[in-house]
């Protein structure tokens, strides 16, 4: 009987540690403020079901153009990591999610000039002009999402790096689970349905202009990723060890 509870104790206090650490990694303001910001981000409105219903109902988008739509997304998802990886991974944490929310905001309004069919009018029909904003619209999202997963990696301090960054994960899923939710409440809110698009345009002006929210929060992120000097210190201890050697 010994030898199954012997297991299960281990086990359980197991947890216990882990518990512990990933409480006491959670109180550190260095952890905290960060994981708050990240989840205040991902927490804004979207007014993507809108916009699906608008693009089939109204604009008759066939499921086909739809899969193309988003192909050319998953390329540009990967357009994106490439530009944060040449271009931007040295760039302080502030100014990217700074700019990419102001470029964002912009190319987020383009979606107006669909909805009330300026692109027609400049001669772009609607396919591609979705194509053309879902492309950029994606990298940006992407370059932008890109020092959300560092800076999660970077958080996790030794000894529960996979609890830490599991649980960082989660709340940014909770982030776009609670976005999405208040996507649908202010869609009820403003009447748009299935076949109603009256008030599509200031729904969405809404939405995107609410992206912005989360910049007076920029204060709680660090300036640069906090484990970097770290790192360093790191690699030094290393080379002067194996200097001696």
């Amino acid at each position: 009987m010994a030898t199954d509870v012997s297991p299960t104790l281990a086990l359980v206090d197991t947890f216990v540690n882990q518990g512990k650490a990933l409480w006491g990694a959670l109180r550190d303001e260095s952890i905290l403020y960060p994981a708050i910001f990240v989840f205040l981000w991902q927490a804004t409105p979207s007014a993507g079901t809108a916009m699906l219903f608008f693009e089939t109902n109204q604009l008759g988008f066939t499921t086909e153009f739809l899969g193309r739509i988003q192909l050319l997304a998953s390329v540009a998802s990967l357009i994106g990591v490439g530009v944060y990886n040449g271009l931007l991974k040295e760039v302080e944490l502030r100014k990217i999610f700074l700019w990419t929310a102001i470029l964002g905001t912009g190319l987020g309004m383009t979606q107006l000039m669909l909805i009330t069919g300026v692109n027609r009018t400049l001669g772009i029909s609607d396919q591609v002009f979705a194509l053309g904003d879902s492309a950029l619209l994606t990298v940006l999202g992407q370059v932008s999402f890109m020092p959300v997963l560092v800076l999660a990696a970077k958080l996790c301090p030794k000894g529960v790096e996979a609890t830490l960054f599991a649980t960082l994960m989660s709340l940014l899923n909770g982030g776009s689970f609670l976005g999405s939710a208040l996507g649908s409440g202010l869609t009820g809110l403003f009447g748009v349905t299935a076949d109603n698009f009256d008030n599509l345009a200031p729904l969405v002006a809404t939405c995107t202009l609410l992206t912005l929210a989360p910049l007076p929060a920029l204060r709680l992120l660090p300036s640069s990723f906090p484990s970097d000097a770290g790192d360093e210190d790191e690699d030094e201890d290393e080379a002067a060890g194996g200097k001696s050697v």
